[in-house]
């Protein structure tokens, strides 16, 4: 029987599979740290066998920094680690499909990749600006002085120092990329085909953010690099230049047809009005699947076309459908009563049809202006909240300011419309959520268009200062401020005044990284001899629980951490079920046969036990036979 791995997966060991399938002649074998052989690339012949060229040290063109090599070497190894679920932290667990994660952002979207590979639409960051002071992403690659002194040659051979490095920006650069780097790249495997990711920064880091974003995403797949006026009055003048903005980096993930605002130009500019040329584009009411009124009863209203009629989203047969946006979100009037945004024109209805006797409608459309813009696209986001916005929604929630310049989340809504997929499948994930501005912004969105967006949230634990607001109410770590804005902001958006879904997700699960749920004898079992066993009766560690045991299954085999689950006693054992039969388990020191049958009748697609569950092999072996005559598809294994 299988053995679950219990450790994230090795992309290294995937990504040389790979190319050993394309070019089995670079394939060799080289010693990994243990001294064992292992299958490895022969680098020099690959760079051969993809040029045309001979290949002898050849220039070229690339972004480099010191400890680059080691931070990309970090991103394939496998971590023994663990999300355990807190369902005392969560907020209606059994109905929420929202992820809270407490944990180091890399190690989390390590454990996650299989569940979410290119399942996540958007994703927003704020990273660590890297404004002079060391940050605390603690990664195994970090340089200390003198190893990033040693690689840049620093000093000659006689030990004798070459320059000066007074303030040691390059040092704080090396380790600022060396952080971001193997982050993106994990955002980028997560990321959705057409997904979109944004990226805020500010001018200490904004050019080195946007070269590892062009290597990692692709220079074609760059939308902008928006300036957004973060501070209207203009920061702090150390200069003659007030500079009171950062920049917002979008790319797309590979195809732009999900952008609802970015729309690529297939006709001529043909058409004229006081503005300049334009095109005319696709309709502002909803089009394609959910494009129903009762899909979206909140955005059908009527709007005062240009003679003054009053008039409804209706499709071409006569149904009734609805527009893009509620009246509520303001973007469908503002629209409409701008003449820069908006084409209208007479259009019949289908052949035979007509409504309240009329075969003809007035219908607004998109104007298009330029190749790369449309409604609601601007080179410089001027309109779109300030940080002081940011920090008074904290205020209305809290009380007081308990975190330093959180993102309104105006911003972050517009950000998320930019992605034009079913909203009802929309996932969005933020890996320094910080005081989960991004989670506050979902579900604002939702309750505006009635969408079922939902969230995925990553924030270290970070100590709270001791002297500030936050920790006197009570906040000992930066993670605990998100959960608890969850909680409020989901509350008042429920009791509050704006049009609220029906049924719409203010919940969250909460998982906390942690240490493998398994012994060190799990992965090493050949080094245990026997007399060293008595004192190992179960390779599992004492404080891990059934529902521990049972999440870090799901995740090895790429189930999302959203899917529902359920516990019941068969012949008195715990039993757990996730989504119905995706996976069943039992860890239970003793399953009767009367269990195993149980579960193998039910024909669950996985299942899984501990291996200790069986006294003897003949056990195993039965089991084997149960499953292969009752459920032949179900993929069983034992930890």
């Amino acid at each position: 029987m299988e053995k679950m791995r219990m450790e994230s997966i090795n992309l290294t060991e995937q990504n040389v599979e790979k190319i050993g399938a394309m070019f089995p002649n670079v394939i060799t074998e080289a010693k990994n740290e243990n001294g064992k052989l292992k299958k490895a690339i022969n680098f020099g012949l690959l760079k051969q066998v993809l040029s045309d060229d001979v290949i002898d040290g050849d220039e070229a063109y690339e972004f480099k920094w010191v400890g680059k090599n080691a931070s990309m070497v970090e991103i394939g190894k496998p971590i023994r680690k663990v999300l355990r679920p807190c369902k005392e932290e969560s907020k209606n667990w059994d109905g929420t499909e929202n992820i809270y994660i407490e944990g180091e952002n890399f190690d989390a979207m390590k454990l996650i990749l299989e569940s979410y590979l290119g399942a996540i639409n958007v994703i927003i960051i704020d990273p660590p600006y890297n404004t002079g002071r060391d940050f605390i992403y603690k990664d195994n690659y970090k340089l200390f002085n003198n190893e990033y002194e040693e690689q840049i040659g620093v000093f000659d051979d006689e030990k004798n120092r070459l320059f000066i490095n007074n303030d040691s920006d390059g040092r704080i650069h090396s380790d600022w990329c060396s952080m971001i780097y193997p982050r993106l790249f994990l955002m980028q495997k997560l990321l959705s085909k057409d997904g979109i990711i944004a990226v805020a920064i500010d001018d200490h880091e904004v050019f080195n953010m946007g070269k590892m974003m062009d290597e990692i995403f692709g220079v074609s797949n760059r939308l902008a690099c928006a300036p957004w006026l973060a501070e209207p009055s203009g920061g702090k003048e150390k200069t003659k230049i007030r500079n009171g903005h950062e920049y917002i980096l979008i790319y797309v993930n590979g195809s732009i047809e999900s952008l609802s605002r970015d729309e690529k130009s297939s006709g001529k500019l043909n058409l004229k009005d006081d503005f300049g040329v334009y095109r005319k584009g696709r309709e502002l009411r909803k089009w394609g699947g959910n494009s129903r009124r009762k899909d979206r009863p909140n955005q059908w209203f009527g709007v005062t076309a240009p003679n003054g009629i009053t008039v409804y989203p209706y499709k071409n047969d006569g149904t009734e459908g609805h527009w893009r946006w509620s009246k509520q979100n303001g973007e469908m009037i503002k629209i409409l009563n701008d003449s820069r945004y908006a084409h209208w024109e007479l259009c019949r209805y289908d052949i035979g049809v007509t409504v309240d006797g009329e075969s003809e409608r007035w219908v607004p459309f998109e104007k298009i202006r330029d190749e790369k813009k449309s409604i609601g696209w601007s080179s410089w986001l001027d309109k779109y909240g300030y940080n002081a916005e940011g920090t008074e929604e904290l205020k209305k929630l809290f009380g007081d300011k308990i975190f330093d310049t959180p993102k309104p989340t105006s911003l972050l809504e517009w950000i998320i419309s930019l992605y034009d997929g079913n909203g009802n499948n929309v996932l969005v994930l933020d890996a320094f959520s910080g005081s989960s501005s991004t989670a506050h912004a979902v579900m604002k969105i939702n309750s505006v268009d009635g969408e079922k967006r939902r969230f995925i949230m990553i924030q270290s634990p970070d100590a709270c200062d001791e002297e500030s607001e936050a920790y006197h109410q009570g906040f000992k770590v930066i993670s605990d401020i998100g959960k608890e804005r969850i909680r409020r902001a989901g509350e008042a958006i429920k009791n509050g005044d704006e049009i609220t879904a029906e049924n719409q997700d203010i919940g969250f699960r909460v998982f906390k990284l942690d240490s493998t749920n398994m012994k060190d004898v799990y992965y090493a079992a050949d080094e245990y001899f026997q007399g060293m066993l008595s004192g190992l009766e179960s390779n599992i560690k004492e404080d891990r629980t059934d529902i521990d045991l049972l999440f870090g299954c799901l995740l090895e085999w790429g189930l999302p951490l959203s899917l529902s689950h359920m516990s019941e006693e068969v012949n008195g054992v715990p039993v757990h079920t996730i989504n119905d039969g995706d996976l069943i388990a039992c860890f239970a020191q003793n399953i009767s046969e009367v269990v195993v049958k149980e579960i193998a009748k039910r024909q669950p697609l996985r299942a899984v036990f501990r291996d200790s569950s069986f006294a003897n092999s003949p056990e195993k072996i039965n089991v084997e036979e149960i499953f292969k005559l009752m459920a032949p598809n179900t993929s069983l294994k034992v930890l």
